[in-house]
C-alpha cells in the first residue's frame, strides 16, 4: 500500500470536513450575549434532530467504533457485552435523562455539580462531583486520540514518530481553534459530518466484505475455529455470565454520569425532545454491532495485529479491503468520529472547571461573560493536557486510565443519579460513600492490574463482577447505613438549594441562572 496516497487523502478529508463543518457552525450560530447555557448548551433550545445526532456522536465515539470489534475480534462473543450495554442505555436513559432535564430547566442548572448542590446543599459534595468528572473525562477524552492513532498505525504512520505527532497535534489545535470557541452550537455541526461518513465508511465496509467473503454463516465458521485455537468462543461461557451482566450494567451508569452526556441532554429543548431524541440511540447500536461484525471479519481473514492492540483490527482490515487512496479516505472518517465527542468531553468537563471550581470557590462574582472566557480557557487546556497524555504514555496505559474513570465516575451515581428522584440520603453519608467507593474502587483495580472483572466471594463460591459495580454496592451500602445513623443522632441537613421562579437566587443557591 502506498503511504504518501494513503496519508494524503486522509489528511485531506479531515482538512475539508473541519473547513466545512467550521463554516457552517459559524454562520449559524446566532449572536448572544455570552452566557455559560449558551456555550455549554446551546441556549438549551437544540430540537429532536440535532440532539439526537450529538446524543449518538457523542456515546458512540472513535475509539468505540474501534476497540468494539477489537474486542470481538480479540475475546469472541464476550466483546458483545459492548452491544447489551448500548441495548440497555436507551430505556434507563429514557427514565433519567428527561428528569434531568426538566430540573436543569427550573432551576437553571447546568452541571452535574449543580445538580449535587441543589438536590443537597452541600458544598463539599458538589465539589466531589466536579473533581470526579473531570478527572474521569480525562482519559476518556485521551482515549479519542487513540483513536486517532489507531488510524495512522494502520498507514504505516507511527504515532509517535514526527509525522504522527504532528499530524495528531495539527488535528486537535485546529479542531479546538474551530469548535470551541462557538461550544456546543458548533459540535452540532460537527455531529452530523460525522453520522454521515461514519454510515458511509460502514457502508462501504460491509460491501466490500460481501465482495471478499462468502457470506456471514463462513465468517462466524471461520472466527469461531481461529478462536478455539485460544480457547475463546463466539458464546459467551457461563462462567462469564455475571461479569457480562455486570459489564453491561456497570458501563450504563458510568455513560450517565459522564458529564458530556447530561450536557447533551440539558441542551435538548424539553423533556419530550430528550425522549424522542434518546429513542435513537438504537438505530446507533445496530450500526456498532455491525462495526462489531468487522471484527469477526477481521479475525475470519486473518488479519494480524501487534500484541495489545486489537484495536488496529477494522483500520488494518479497512487497509487490505481497499487500496492506496480510498483507504486514506476511510481512516480519515475514523478520525473525525474522534472529534466529536472530544469537542463535547471538553465542553462538559470545563463547564465543570469554571462554574463549580474556579467560580465557587476562587471568584464568586464571577459574571457569566467571565464564566464562558474561564470554560473556553479550560476546555483548551484540558483537550492540550489530554493530548499530552495520549502521546507521552503507551496506548494500554491510556485504556487502564480510561478503565479506572469508569470506575470512579459510578461513584458519583448516589449523588448525582438518584438526586432526581429522592432526597432521602443525608449529604454527609452520601459524601462518605463516594470516598469510601473511589478508595475501594481505586485499590481493587490496581491490585488487579487494572483488570475490569474481580472475584467477589468467599472460597470456592463467589462471582467475577465488574469492579465499578462492586465498589457502587460498598458506597450505597455506607451511604444508607450512614444516613440512618447521622438522622438517629440528629447530625443536621442542608437544605435544598433551589432557585425561585424567574431564575433568581435562593440564598445559598450559587448556580442560578443570574439576572444581571
Amino acid at each position: 500500500m502506498s503511504f504518501n496516497s494513503a496519508f494524503v487523502a486522509f489528511a485531506l478529508l479531515v482538512a475539508g470536513v473541519v473547513g466545512a463543518a467550521g463554516l457552517l457552525a459559524r454562520r449559524s450560530a446566532p449572536a448572544e450575549l455570552p452566557h455559560p447555557a449558551g456555550w455549554a448548551l446551546a441556549g438549551r433550545e437544540l430540537g429532536t434532530g440535532r440532539v439526537a445526532v450529538l446524543l449518538g456522536g457523542t456515546v458512540y465515539t472513535a475509539y468505540t467504533v474501534v476497540a468494539v470489534p477489537g474486542l470481538t475480534y480479540s475475546t469472541g462473543g464476550f466483546g458483545l457485552y459492548a452491544l447489551t450495554y448500548t441495548l440497555l442505555l436507551t430505556p434507563v436513559a429514557l427514565v433519567v435523562l428527561p428528569r434531568f432535564r426538566d430540573l436543569a430547566s427550573r432551576h437553571g442548572l447546568v452541571t452535574t455539580a449543580d445538580l449535587a448542590l441543589a438536590r443537597h446543599g452541600s458544598h463539599a459534595l458538589a465539589l466531589a462531583v466536579a473533581v470526579t468528572g473531570v478527572v474521569a473525562a480525562m482519559p476518556y477524552l485521551a482515549l479519542q486520540a487513540v483513536g486517532l492513532e489507531a488510524a495512522l498505525r494502520a498507514m504505516g504512520v507511527s504515532p509517535t514518530g514526527a509525522t504522527g505527532v504532528l499530524s495528531i497535534v495539527v488535528v486537535f489545535a485546529v479542531f479546538s481553534a474551530v469548535l470551541l470557541p462557538g461550544g456546543l452550537r458548533h459540535g452540532v455541526v460537527f455531529a452530523c459530518f460525522k453520522a454521515a461518513l461514519l454510515m458511509g465508511t460502514l457502508a462501504v465496509a460491509l460491501f466490500l466484505v460481501a465482495r471478499h467473503t462468502a457470506g456471514p454463516r463462513q465468517v462466524f465458521a471461520e472466527s469461531a475455529r481461529r478462536l478455539a485455537a485460544d480457547h475463546l468462543s463466539l458464546v459467551t461461557p457461563p462462567s462469564s455470565y455475571s461479569a457480562y451482566v455486570t459489564l453491561a450494567l456497570g458501563s450504563v451508569l458510568a455513560q450517565l454520569m459522564y458529564p458530556h452526556l447530561l450536557t447533551v441532554a440539558l441542551a435538548a429543548r424539553s423533556a419530550d425532545t430528550v425522549r424522542r431524541a434518546t429513542l435513537a440511540l438504537p438505530l446507533w447500536t445496530g450500526s456498532l454491532g455491525l462495526f462489531a461484525y468487522l471484527g469477526f471479519v477481521a479475525l475470519a481473514l486473518g488479519v494480524k495485529t501487534p500484541a495489545g492492540h486489537a484495536e488496529l483490527a477494522v483500520p488494518a482490515l479497512l487497509t487490505r479491503l481497499v487500496p492506496h487512496s480510498p483507504a486514506g479516505l476511510l481512516l480519515g472518517a475514523l478520525a473525525v468520529a474522534a472529534l466529536v465527542p472530544a469537542a463535547v468531553i471538553s465542553i462538559g468537563m470545563a463547564t465543570l472547571v469554571a462554574r463549580n471550581i474556579y467560580s465557587e470557590f476562587f471568584n464568586p462574582t464571577a459574571t457569566p461573560k467571565h464564566e464562558v472566557r474561564a470554560a473556553r480557557f479550560a476546555a483548551a487546556v484540558l483537550t492540550a493536557g489530554a493530548l499530552a497524555f495520549a502521546l507521552s504514555l503507551p496506548p494500554q496505559d491510556a485504556i487502564n486510565l480510561h478503565l479506572l474513570g469508569g470506575v470512579w465516575i459510578v461513584q458519583t451515581a448516589p449523588a448525582v443519579g438518584l438526586a432526581p428522584f429522592t432526597r432521602w440520603f443525608h449529604h454527609r453519608a452520601l459524601l462518605v460513600g463516594w470516598a469510601v467507593g473511589m478508595a475501594v474502587g481505586t485499590a481493587m483495580t490496581v491490585r488487579g492490574g487494572f483488570a475490569s472483572v474481580t472475584y467477589v466471594g468467599i472460597g470456592p463460591v463467589g462471582l467475577p463482577v465488574y469492579v465499578a459495580v462492586t465498589a457502587l454496592v460498598v458506597n450505597l451500602l455506607v451511604a444508607v447505613a450512614l444516613t440512618v445513623l447521622f438522622d438517629r443522632i440528629g447530625v443536621p441537613r442542608r437544605s435544598e438549594a433551589l432557585t425561585e421562579p424567574g431564575g433568581r437566587r435562593r440564598k445559598g443557591s450559587p448556580f442560578a441562572v443570574r439576572v444581571d
